[in-house]
């Protein structure tokens, strides 16, 4: 909803959403619509150390007086009094990080077990280190000074990507624009205070920052020539953009170029910028209170934090709580790029799997209601959730604990329903019609495995 400031209509990002134009960016849109959940990674080196990734390089945001150094940056850093001897150290994780057990392979085919139909993997996070054997820089994961550069998972975005593909998932590609670890965004020739902005102004010193953007865009030239097809370019750091401290890195001139040579399909999401290429919206750890009509994903960690700490798991969100979600999201016309952090060693976490696997066993059963749907009226009401597919109409009911024992269910249908069937048995169910009013007699439901949800297929 609009906001109004000081008496003036503050626009929300989906009225300020500009439609693409071109037939095959929003073809692609459709299919990015149907997929409905994807595989986030975040992961680098710093995982050793369990800390939020990233920012605790940094002291200042350009959004507060605040030093964002304390307390959320840090938290976690309670070995060491220096600041600077930690971030130094913070830094050169690349040089221990050795994930032997990583098996692109082996986590490819968990994905898709698991109901996934996309992954978005992290390239590279702010603090600039590569998780791919980039051209452009030696703080990558295949340089000499890494232990991992022999193994032949190095490259690991290659890596994961030909075995995504090979599952027939698609590719979302993370791309920080914002690099504290370049030269030419955090220059050595002034005064670095940590802002997470670039610690000299652009239009004082245009030839570095000139420098800026040819490395940004041959990283994403690199990104979407040599690695196949990208189905969604996904840029963090809304603060690179004309409108913060004249931060232009003239991002459509790159993409107009990828879309004119290697990928004329792709989807591209600016995160936070809006205008023309924010193709997607990407709301982070929050599900927006109405329906969008326009594409979007919400990123939700199924940890407490993107990045991976040792005692994560214990505080994973439960089967019952991801699914509702879930649910709440495609309702409102939304995917869920579900986070999951990986272990330093390259293992996903044990008690990670666990919940995967009771989401994907819900899907096989549930997720032709989910699917390739779009949000239908009434969307909610109670624990009940809408989607629509064709003529068919899905009703998703929420139940509350193990085993719920209900009696009956009320749904909205302002068309005369012909047949529910109950996807969980696939046999129709009794019910009564009187007006928009659909009384389901829910008295003969299986009790067996009655966990979650259960989806009602409305034929017409």
């Amino acid at each position: 909803m609009a906001k109004i400031v000081d008496g003036v209509h503050e626009a929300t990002p989906e009225e300020k959403y500009v439609m693409p134009e071109e037939k095959a960016v929003l073809d692609h849109l459709e299919w990015f619509k149907d997929q409905k959940l994807g595989f986030m990674l975040h992961w680098a080196p710093g995982s050793q150390f369990s800390v939020v990734e990233s920012w605790s390089l940094t002291e200042k945001s350009p959004w507060s007086n605040v030093d964002t150094q304390s307390p959320w940056t840090t938290k976690e850093v309670n070995w060491i009094d220096d600041i600077e001897e930690y971030r130094e150290s913070l830094v050169n994780t690349n040089k221990t990080f050795n994930p032997v057990k990583f098996n692109p392979i082996q986590w490819a085919k968990m994905a898709k077990e698991c109901g996934f139909r996309y992954l978005l993997a992290t390239t590279k996070h702010h603090d600039g280190f590569c998780m791919y054997d980039t051209k452009y820089t030696d703080y990558k994961i295949t340089a000499e000074d890494c232990p991992y550069h022999t193994n032949k998972n190095a490259d690991v975005i290659r890596g994961l990507y030909d075995a995504f593909r090979a599952e027939g998932l698609g590719i979302s590609t993370y791309f920080s624009k914002p690099d504290w670890a370049c030269p030419y965004y955090w220059s050595p020739d002034f005064p670095n205070d940590r802002n997470i902005l670039a610690n000299y102004d652009p239009t004082e010193h245009p030839k570095i920052w000139e420098k800026f953007i040819e490395f940004t865009h041959n990283q994403l030239t690199e990104l979407t020539t040599d690695y196949g097809k990208i189905d969604v370019l996904w840029l963090d750091g809304g603060q690179v953009s004309p409108e913060y401290n004249h931060q232009d890195i003239r991002l459509g001139e790159v993409v107009e170029k990828i879309r004119a040579t290697t990928q004329p399909h792709l989807i591209v999401a600016d995160r936070t910028v809006g205008g023309k290429y924010e193709n997607i919206l990407t709301p982070e750890q929050t599900v927006p209170e109405k329906p969008l009509n326009v594409p979007w994903e919400s990123c939700i960690t199924i940890s407490p934090d993107f990045a991976y700490h040792y005692d994560g798991d214990n505080y994973l969100k439960s089967p019952k709580e991801l699914i509702h979600l879930f649910i709440g999201i495609i309702a409102k016309g939304g995917n869920l790029a579900l986070n999951i952090t990986p272990q330093p060693d390259g293992e996903i976490p044990a008690k990670t799997l666990e919940t995967l696997n009771e989401i994907g066993n819900w899907l096989k059963i549930n997720g032709e209601g989910v699917y390739g749907t779009r949000p239908v009226a009434p969307y909610s009401h109670g624990n009940i959730c809408y989607t629509k597919k064709e003529d068919n109409v899905y009703a998703f009911i929420k139940y509350n604990r193990l085993y719920h024992t209900i009696r009956n269910v009320e749904l909205k249908s302002e068309r005369a329903v012909r047949d529910i069937v109950l996807l969980r048995t696939g046999e129709s169910v009794p019910f009564s019609q009187k007006g928009d009013t659909v009384l389901v007699d829910t008295k003969n439901f299986p009790l067996y495995n009655l966990k979650y949800a259960d989806c009602l297929k409305l034929i017409f």
